[in-house]
C-alpha cells in the first residue's frame, strides 16, 4: 500500500514541482518589475533609500524561492545518491543565507545611512524576519554537523532527522510570514506618505 502511494506520489511530483518553479519565477519578475518600476531600481550604499530595494527582493527569493526549493530536493530527486542529494541541499541553504545577509545588510544600511537615521528593528515584520534568519542559520549549522560532518553516529542522525525536517518546515513558514508582513507594511506606509505628501500640498 505505502509502495503504491509512494508511486503515485512520484508521479505526481514533477508536475507539481514544475507548478511551484513557475509560480516562484513569476513571484520573482513580479518583485523586479515592482522595484525597477516603482521603487526605482537598485544602487547600494551612495542612495540608501533605493539600497533598500535589495532587501525584499534578496529575502524573497533566498527565504522563500530559494529555500522552497531546497526542501523540495528530496522528494523530486529522490532515486540520487542521498550524499549528492545532502551536498546540493546544503548549497542551496548556504547560497539563500548568504543572499539573506545581503538583504539584512541593505535595509540596515538604508535605515542607518538615512539623513536623518531610521531606528532600526522598529516593527512586527523586522522581529519576526530577523528571527527566522537567525533560526535558518542555527538550522543549517546543525544539519551541516549532524548529516555533512565525519564522524558523526548514525543513530543521532537518524533521531535528528524528524526535528531537521519539521524545524526547517517551521522556518519556511515563519520566512513567508515575515516576508507577507513586510510587503503589507511597505504597502501601508507608501500609501501614508502619498497621503501626506498631498494634505502638505493642500495646505
Amino acid at each position: 500500500m505505502n509502495r503504491l502511494a509512494n508511486e503515485s506520489e512520484m508521479k505526481w511530483m514533477p508536475l507539481l514541482y514544475g507548478v511551484t518553479a513557475g509560480l516562484s519565477t513569476l513571484v520573482v519578475v513580479f518583485m523586479l518589475v515592482w522595484t525597477f518600476h516603482f521603487r526605482g531600481g537598485f544602487a547600494w550604499q551612495d542612495f540608501p533609500a533605493i539600497q533598500f530595494n535589495w532587501h525584499p527582493v534578496l529575502m524573497v527569493v533566498s527565504l522563500i524561492v530559494l529555500y522552497g526549493h531546497g526542501i523540495l530536493v528530496y522528494r523530486l530527486l529522490r532515486n540520487e545518491p542521498k550524499k549528492k542529494l545532502k551536498l546540493l541541499h546544503a548549497i542551496m541553504m548556504i547560497t539563500a543565507l548568504l543572499l539573506a545577509s545581503v538583504g539584512l545588510k541593505a535595509v540596515f544600511d538604508s535605515h542607518n545611512l538615512a539623513e536623518p537615521p531610521i531606528d532600526n528593528l522598529y516593527t512586527l515584520h523586522s522581529w519576526v524576519g530577523l528571527a527566522a534568519v537567525i533560526c535558518f542559520a542555527l538550522q543549517w549549522l546543525f544539519g551541516f554537523v549532524a548529516f555533512l560532518f565525519p564522524g558523526v553516529r548514525h543513530s543521532l542522525r537518524s533521531s535528528y532527522m524528524p526535528l531537521h525536517v519539521f524545524g526547517g518546515l517551521m522556518i519556511f513558514g515563519l520566512a513567508t510570514t515575515a516576508a507577507l508582513m513586510g510587503l503589507l507594511e511597505k504597502a501601508i506606509f507608501s500609501r501614508f506618505l502619498r497621503t501626506f505628501k498631498k494634505i502638505r500640498i493642500n495646505y
